[in-house]
């Protein structure tokens, strides 16, 4: 019978473990993401998958906020973040600390997301806005674009299961 695991056997860390623990080499932009709960949400994943960090930029919330934690439940004081006020400010630190950087999106020469090889250690990804996705100057940053093929009528994913479908996926690839 499959019957559920209880919380204290699955072997969670706790804060302080998880601080210490090896972050995998991945980081998370935001380009304006307004929705708290989506930035909660991309929180709570980047801690699933030892995320190295999150960068919010622009008009994306900042902990501490009441809202952010109704889907983070307490991921956003575990995963490391930094704020830039603009998304092309956060692509250049990254750049110039090693990263290669994706645009999450769909564009005439993007790679689909199961076709992507990942040939660098540091890997980021940007993730854009719930209405216009990522700025096309931030594209025009990127090292490359990576798209998730989408069969049904709406072309179009929510920002946080975007965010669980990319990570999920160089997660099995670097693992």
């Amino acid at each position: 019978m499959n019957q559920k695991t209880p919380n204290e056997e699955l072997g969670r860390l706790d804060k302080t473990a998880f601080k210490a623990s090896d972050k995998k080499p991945i980081a998370v932009v935001l380009d304006n993401v307004r929705s708290l709960h989506n930035v909660g949400s991309v929180f709570r994943t980047c801690d699933a998958f030892l995320i190295h960090e999150i960068l919010l930029c622009g008009v994306t919330g900042q902990p501490p906020h009441s809202e952010m934690e109704k889907t983070a439940l307490g991921a956003t004081e575990t995963v490391d973040w930094k704020y830039f006020s603009k998304t092309s400010d956060a692509v250049e630190y990254l750049k110039e600390n090693g990263w290669k950087i994706y645009a999450v999106e769909q564009t005439k020469n993007s790679v689909l997301l199961q076709d992507f090889v990942i040939t660098k250690e540091k890997v980021a990804f940007v993730f854009g806005n719930e209405v216009y996705g990522v700025d096309q100057e931030v594209i025009d940053q990127c090292d490359g674009v990576i798209e998730i093929p989408q069969a049904g009528t709406k072309h179009s994913l929510n920002i946080a299961v975007s965010a669980g479908i990319v990570l999920w996926e160089v997660f099995k690839k670097i693992n």
